[in-house]
């Protein structure tokens, strides 16, 4: 049995990776129903307030679940919050078994969804692909735990670690097939952040582009504590669902502020350690008292500093170019210094590989479990 239900939850996980980046403050979930070793429904949590993924896996099935197991990679729901309680549709099913990935963290589930089930006579599994499943809701985890969002720093560099050709100036330095998968990568976060120097600089759009127009853009994040962001720029001109957020400190001008704010963006002040420098856990604070679980940092190099100086980065994808650009470049990090080897600055996690012609180098900092 062992190895049908690794199987099974696999194609759970398939399920739940659908909803990334599109269910916060709630996790990605993904349910299979299976019968005498067919699956006869499957579904996914597709966005916060709709039918959690047990539920539409049930439809899927259409009412022909009895005697059948359900795979789910996250702990049913015991309470009722914007959909009502899921281990009580389960019930009503004549589903007899349950496997789940792994429990739900959040106080309000806390365990309460595996005991309603086995008080009930409905056989539970817990555990299997574990790890597998946390990885789908790092974001979520985290913001449960600490009541912060998910932090990824992401840049393009050279072999020497510069991220633009001169200082102040922009250009691409990695290739197509890294284009694309930054763009994948957007897609699966809720807000992408830069300083206002590379807005500045590159002037971006900070959409999501696809080849299939899958995408969704994320929340336009830029940290501007003088204000200094045109009220022209490129991503307040442009057709996007999503929102531009800047945030300054408390002595920005106001004028700039509703030149802005008439061109559509929304402005946030906040305080600072020094002299027009943001307090970057304050910045995260809000934004995660505002469901944004998952944050992209694309920089620039002092956005990166701040960042590491803060403790704030939990992931990093840093795409490496073939070739040395040396002094005259930008390096990727400013403002920041470890001035000792330290094993609590390892990352638990990391990985390389080839992406078109550039290299890409993963890696976790910490878990949030």
């Amino acid at each position: 049995m062992e190895n049908f239900d690794i199987h099974f939850m696999k194609l759970a996980i398939q399920e739940a990776e659908k909803g990334i980046g599109r269910t916060s403050p709630n996790p990605a979930v993904g349910a299979v129903i299976v019968h005498d070793g067919d699956i006869i429904g499957k579904g996914y949590h597709k966005k916060a307030g709709t039918p959690h993924a047990e539920i539409n896996a049930l439809a899927d099935a259409n009412k022909n679940t009895a005697q059948a197991t359900m795979y789910v990679t996250l702990e049913p729901c015991n309470h009722t919050g914007r959909t009502p309680p899921c281990t009580e549709a389960i019930l009503r099913s004549g589903i007899e078994r349950v496997v789940i990935g792994m429990k739900d963290p959040n106080p309000h589930v806390a365990g309460d969804g595996i005991t309603r089930l086995l008080e009930n006579g409905i056989k539970v599994e817990c555990g299997i692909l574990e790890k597998e499943c946390k990885l789908l809701n790092l974001p979520f985890l985290k913001h449960v735990s600490t009541g912060l969002p998910w932090v990824v720093m992401k840049a393009g560099v050279s072999l020497d670690g510069r991220i633009s050709y001169q200082v102040g100036s922009g250009g691409a330095i990695t290739g197509a097939k890294a284009f694309e998968m930054v763009h994948r990568l957007r897609d699966r976060f809720d807000a992408i952040l830069v300083g206002v120097d590379t807005a500045l600089i590159d002037n971006p759009s900070l959409t999501t582009r696809m080849s299939d127009d899958s995408g969704h853009d994320p929340l336009r994040v830029v940290l501007d504590s003088r204000l200094r962001l045109s009220a022209d720029a490129q991503m307040l001109r442009q057709q996007s669902q999503a929102e531009t957020w800047v945030y300054c400190c408390e002595g920005a001008e106001e004028k700039k502020q509703k030149a802005l704010e008439k061109n559509g963006a929304k402005v946030h002040r906040v305080g600072g350690h020094e002299a027009h420098q943001l307090d970057i856990k304050e910045v995260l604070s809000h934004l995660s008292k505002a469901g944004i679980t998952s944050v992209l940092v694309e920089g620039g190099s002092r956005i990166h500093g701040a960042f590491l100086d803060a403790d704030a980065v939990d992931e990093v994808y840093l795409f490496y170019a073939p070739f040395f650009i040396g002094d005259a470049g930008t390096p990727l990090v400013k403002g920041y210094t470890s001035f000792t080897k330290r094993e609590d600055n390892f990352f638990v996690e990391h990985s390389a590989q080839v992406i078109g012609t550039d290299i890409l180098f993963h890696g976790i900092r910490r878990y949030p479990w």
